[in-house]
C-alpha cells in the first residue's frame, strides 16, 4: 500500500517519530528512532503493519532494512517489534551475515531472541538474503527481482542469475530481460 513517505520530522520519541507530509502528521515507529534529527526533511520507507486491532507504520532509512524487516516478520515467532530490536543497532550487515553462517549467539544477543528463536530465523533465512546486499546499491536490480518473482520464479533461481548480472547501468527493464535470457539456457 505505502512504499515510502517524503516529509519532515516533526517529532521523535522513544520508539517512533512523526512525519509532516503535507500537513499530516504520520506516526512511524522505526528501529532507532535516534537515528533521525527534528526538522530534517527526509524519504522515509514504510511497511504498514496491519493486526486485528490496529495498523502500524514501520519506517526504515534504507530499503535494505525495509527488505531485511520484510524478511525478518516471516520467520515463526519473530513480529516487528522483535525485527526492530534486531535492526536497532543499524548493524544490517552483520545480522546478514550472521544468519548466512548460522551465528546463533550473535542472533541471541537481541532482545526477546533465544536459541530457538535464533535457529528458526537461520532455518528460515539462510540463502534467501543474498540479494538484500545488492538492493541498496542498485534500485532497478530490486524491482527487477520483485518482478521475476511476481513471474513466479523460485528466490533461488532468481538469486542465481541475478549474480552473473552487472552490478549497475541497466535499468530494471534490461536487468528484467536480462535475466529472463539466463534463465532461458
Amino acid at each position: 500500500m505505502y512504499d515510502y513517505i517524503h516529509g519532515k520530522v516533526k517529532q521523535i520519541s522513544t520508539d517512533y517519530i512523526v512525519l509532516d507530509n503535507n500537513n499530516i502528521g504520520y506516526k512511524i515507529l522505526t528501529p532507532n528512532p535516534y537515528n533521525f534529527s527534528l526538522e530534517t526533511e527526509l524519504t522515509i520507507n514504510v511497511y504498514l503493519y496491519i493486526r486485528d486491532d490496529s495498523f502500524e507504520l514501520y519506517g526504515f532509512k534504507t530499503v535494505t532494512e525495509k527488505k531485511l524487516f520484510e524478511k525478518l516478520i516471516s520467520v515463526t515467532g519473530i513480529g516487528p517489534k522483535s525485527a526492530c530490536a534486531i535492526l536497532a543497532p543499524g548493524d544490517v550487515a552483520n545480522v546478514l551475515k550472521a544468519i548466512e553462517n548460522g551465528d546463533v549467539n550473535y542472533l541471541m544477543k537481541f532482545p526477546k531472541v533465544g536459541p530457538k528463536t535464533a535457529q528458526q530465523i537461520i532455518l528460515d533465512l539462510k540463502g534467501k538474503l543474498s540479494h538484500i546486499d545488492a538492493i541498496e546499491i542498485n534500485q532497478e536490480l530490486d524491482e527487477a527481482f520483485d518482478a521475476l518473482k511476481a513471474l513466479g520464479y523460485k528466490e533461488r533461481e532468481i538469486q542465481k542469475v541475478i549474480k552473473q548480472l552487472p552490478d549497475q547501468g541497466l535499468t530494471t527493464q534490461e536487468y528484467i530481460t536480462k535475466a529472463l535470457q539466463l534463465m532461458l539456457k
